[in-house]
């Protein structure tokens, strides 16, 4: 089965840490991967150029050598009317087109994310045959995932019920 992986990295980021996840990134691609060891993964990130982004930038040179094709947008930085900076930035768009353009060339596809406005992206993918499910949780309050997106999904995957595989193994204390 040839299969796409699309990684929200900001809203993967919240339900780590929403869920007191310390995530392993190599865990997270061999479990989304399952049997499809094959399967292409996208983490797709929002960067500012000004801020200092040291432990983000080690972590995506990190996923760049280990399976993951890093795809970094850099965050526009403006000051308002009343002089205060603003940042935009938003992977959403890049990320739709990629996954509708990979639907041509997969038979599944897994979504990290739990944004509603994915839910046409979705759809549409679906459209094209292709099979889609959407790694998120259900189990914070407000739940992370869009209930559109969840509905939306042919197969769900609860962030919080993977835990243990994703989880980074702790090292103990030999004493």
């Amino acid at each position: 089965m040839r299969s796409a992986i699309f990684i929200d990295g900001a809203n993967l980021h919240l339900t780590v840490s929403c869920l007191g996840i310390d995530l392993d990134y190599a865990r997270l691609l061999r479990a989304l991967r399952g049997k499809a060891s094959s399967a292409q993964a996208f983490y797709y990130v929002a960067l500012s150029d000004t801020q200092s982004n040291g432990a983000i930038n080690r972590l995506t040179d990190w996923l760049a050598y280990n399976g993951y094709v890093v795809v970094a947008k850099p965050i526009a930085e403006t000051i308002d009317g009343f002089g205060r900076r603003r940042f935009r930035g938003s992977i959403d768009v890049d990320l739709a087109v990629a996954a509708m353009a990979m639907a041509e060339h997969v038979d599944a596809m897994t979504l990290v994310s739990g944004n509603g406005a994915y839910r046409a992206l979705i759809g549409a993918v679906q459209r094209k045959g292709v099979r889609v499910s959407v790694a998120s949780t259900i189990k914070t309050h407000p739940p992370i995932i869009a209930e559109e997106l969840r509905r939306q999904a042919d197969d769900f995957i609860d962030i919080a019920a993977i835990a243990d595989k994703i989880r980074r193994a702790s090292i103990e204390t030999i004493g």
